[in-house]
């Protein structure tokens, strides 16, 4: 099984020539200052994921062969499945009741953190754990999150940014797939996202899939283009077709919704946050445009003005000098050899 889906490679390369094409217009364009603005803007990342880092390690639970060995075990059989070398280090963190997982890096360091009701919702099923930890060390062998920097000018572009981060959704949860034993396990690690540790033990995974025929209409279709994450019923789609060995068809998208998700970039916060973001630009945009163009159409019309003045002007000028001319050539002076001579 190829553990990369077939569009992130393409997208990847695609997204690496918008990235450099866009820093070396912006170090241009500000005479190198960009360079300066860069600095500071790592600055400001190092201090933002100390900060997550920081608090990972404050409150999170370090997994070592001392504390949750089980765990430990489970992360690097997966680490060695997947053929990672480094195994990160690993953290179990109680967060509210959310079902999820995370990798993070932090100068050249990788992290791991697992959710404690994943972790407890799969309690009667280790091998389903096996497919949220494919899918964090997916990112981290995939060298998602070291090319984040590199790729940020890209990631804004409407459908391009989205797109990529699809697709590596895609890519890590062949990598989830492949850690798991089973494949079916590497399903119902996907059912627990979508109904709970609980309800998924009695999910009809069947009847989930199908429901993918649904995502075809134009909100649907709007909302996943610009959105960082393929819908659970398509996740669950692929997984399923991938573990049978078959080649699967996933419903079209509404193009009319393509067409206005152009106008919507990306912003890593929710589609429906980015179009309110969007929305929010265009209207700082015409608050600043709008007056601007008046201005400009003032400027304009005095400036039409003022050339229509200086062509009155210059014409009646010319005007002038063609009179003057007229009446010089008008008054000559006498032939002299008409003139009578006095003896």
């Amino acid at each position: 099984m190829n553990l990369v889906y077939r569009n992130e490679e393409r997208l990847f390369r695609l997204m690496l020539v918008w990235s450099v094409l866009i820093w070396g217009v912006l170090l241009v364009i500000t005479f190198g200052l960009a360079l300066v603005y860069l600095l500071f803007g790592f600055l400001f990342y190092c201090v933002a994921q100390s900060a997550l880092i920081s608090y990972i390690k404050g409150n999170g639970v370090r997994i070592t062969e001392e504390q949750f060995p089980d765990l430990k075990q489970q992360i690097s059989a997966c680490c060695r499945k997947l053929g990672l070398e480094e195994e990160p280090q690993a953290y179990l963190m109680q967060m509210g009741g959310m079902l999820n997982a995370f990798a993070t890096r932090f100068l050249g360091r990788h992290f791991l953190v697992l959710y404690s009701d994943v972790v407890d919702g799969l309690a009667d099923n280790p091998d389903a754990l096996n497919f949220y930890i494919g899918h964090e060390i997916g990112h981290i062998k995939r060298k998602h999150l070291s090319w984040s920097t590199i790729l940020m000018p890209a990631s804004a572009l409407p459908l391009i940014g989205a797109a990529y981060s699809r697709a590596r959704e895609y890519t890590c949860d062949r990598h989830g797939l492949a850690a798991c034993d089973n494949p079916l396990n590497a399903e119902h690690g996907l059912a627990v996202l979508a109904a709970g540790g609980k309800r998924a033990r009695t999910m009809n995974h069947q009847a989930y899939v199908d429901q993918a025929r649904h995502t075809e209409g134009f909100w649907m279709s709007f909302h996943e283009l610009v959105g960082d994450y393929p819908w659970l019923v398509k996740r669950m789609a692929a997984v399923r077709a991938l573990a049978a060995g078959q080649e699967l068809r996933q419903p079209s998208r509404n193009k009319l919704a393509a067409v206005l998700a152009l106008f919507v970039p990306r912003t890593g916060i929710g589609s429906g946050a980015a179009a309110v973001v969007s929305i929010f630009m265009v209207a700082i945009m015409a608050a600043v445009a709008i007056p601007a163009y008046k201005s400009y159409q003032q400027r304009a019309q005095e400036a039409a003005e003022m050339q229509a003045l200086m062509g009155g002007l210059a014409r009646d000028a010319r005007d002038a000098m063609r009179e003057a001319k007229a009446n010089e050539n008008a008054v000559t002076p006498a032939d002299p050899a008409s003139t009578p001579s006095g003896h």
